[in-house]
């Protein structure tokens, strides 16, 4: 920990004084802390409900403007409202996807982490949260007589896309690997009965998601071209909801997820923005929100994956208390993870809730930004921020931990 940066910053919001601060104006790389700023965005600009599309009939076709849902058929939601109009719909369906202006990996993302199920690509229109789960069951009679008595079965839960799937040598465990450039996989046999894994696909803008969709809805959407975007302009539109949006901010701020950040807020600047814009949406909301922020910040993404992002202690300071001043307790204590629960696991659970916070860990980078009961029972806001860090993340985490506890 000695050749660690490290910044803290505690205050206490009622009094806007700070009992504690370190180094708490200089500027760290803050991991999934980053959240915290996509959570209020959520929070303040999207409806109760999360719109799934935006549907304008035309006399001969439909024109279907995505909104970034990233529960559109994500198998961890049984509704899918959405999937059900689009059955109902008789005539052809267009997609607009002129509303995307944003790249599928986020700017400062690890290349080298393309396969793996926490860089998900983004879209206009994701479709089983962009990523492929695979399956390997096994079952073995006690005594086979011949090898049809052995069965290994491997399994998809979206339909297969282009590419043929190799089955490499068996291994220890189950793993899938997939090319860099193409939707090819390799599959290695696992020893375990019953295993699992995901892995993203490459979009290749919206040609991968559509023909998913396609082969699961059987009818045919196509791409919708500038003259039938520009018909449907000024015409009748069907907003169609998908689920509750803090259903959603739950489970990302619980375990992290990367994809939901990046996708809640490019859903922010459709509805902001009418366009799928990252930098446009970051810089609308640093603008209009955050002006008054103690310290310049290097926002670029909406999930913290980037290590372009740069936020001082205090920063996070602000942003938490303007969440709370804004917004019902009880509505960021549901969605916020506290101790004990989520990526906060690893703290002791209370009777009673100690810390309300977020979690942000990359590697050399550990953060912790929330909020902490005081012996009072005062809810303090605090940020601890550790950089190029050479330690074990839980002795980190104790230390965190018991520096929260003197307060």
């Amino acid at each position: 920990m000695q050749a660690a940066h490290i910044g803290i910053a505690v205050q206490d919001p009622n009094q806007e004084k700070y009992l504690y601060r370190f180094q708490s104006a200089k500027r760290f790389t803050p991991a999934s802390n980053t959240k915290i700023l996509s959570c209020y965005a959520a929070m303040k600009y999207l409806p109760e409900k999360l719109p799934a599309a935006i549907i304008t009939e035309l006399d001969t076709a439909v024109l279907l403007t995505p909104t970034g849902d990233p529960s559109f058929l994500h198998p961890e939601f049984a509704e899918q409202p959405l999937f059900d109009k689009l059955r109902s719909i008789s005539k052809p369906v267009y997609l607009n996807t002129s509303v995307w202006k944003s790249g599928a990996l986020g700017s400062g993302w690890s290349w080298d982490d393309f396969s793996e199920a926490y860089m998900t690509e983004r879209s206009c229109f994701p479709v089983y949260g962009n990523i492929i789960h695979w399956f390997q069951e096994k079952s073995k009679k006690e005594n086979p007589s011949f090898p049809g008595d052995t069965v290994d079965l491997f399994i998809y839960s979206v339909p297969e896309v282009d590419g043929p799937v190799d089955f490499g040598k068996p291994g220890d465990r189950f793993d899938i690997s997939r090319n860099q450039h193409q939707n090819t996989f390799i599959l290695k046999e696992g020893k375990e009965t019953n295993a699992s894994s995901k892995v993203p696909f490459i979009t290749d803008g919206m040609k991968t998601g559509l023909k998913i969709l396609i082969d699961t809805l059987h009818k045919t959407i196509g791409v919708a071209d500038q003259s039938l975007i520009q018909a449907a302009s000024g015409m009748a539109t069907d907003t169609i909801y998908s689920r509750m949006t803090d259903s959603v901010l739950q489970k990302m701020m619980h375990r992290s997820d990367n994809f939901y950040a990046d996708m809640l807020l490019l859903m922010v600047s459709q509805q902001k923005l009418r366009s799928m814009d990252e930098d446009a949406i970051i810089n609308n909301i640093i603008k209009q929100d955050f002006n008054l922020i103690p310290q310049s910040i290097n926002w670029v993404d909406g999930s913290g994956l980037s290590r372009y992002n740069q936020l001082t202690p205090e920063s996070l300071i602000f942003i938490l208390n303007k969440l709370k001043s804004e917004q019902p307790w009880e509505r960021i204590k549901n969605i916020f993870p506290s101790d004990g629960v989520g990526t906060l696991s690893f703290y002791k659970e209370r009777a009673d809730d100690f810390i309300i916070a977020k979690t942000g860990t990359l590697g050399g980078v550990i953060c912790l930004s929330g909020y902490v009961k005081s012996k009072k029972g005062k809810w303090l806001t605090f940020s601890i921020m550790v950089n190029n860090h050479n330690t074990a993340t839980s002795l980190i985490r104790k230390k965190m931990e018991s520096l929260l506890e003197t307060l």
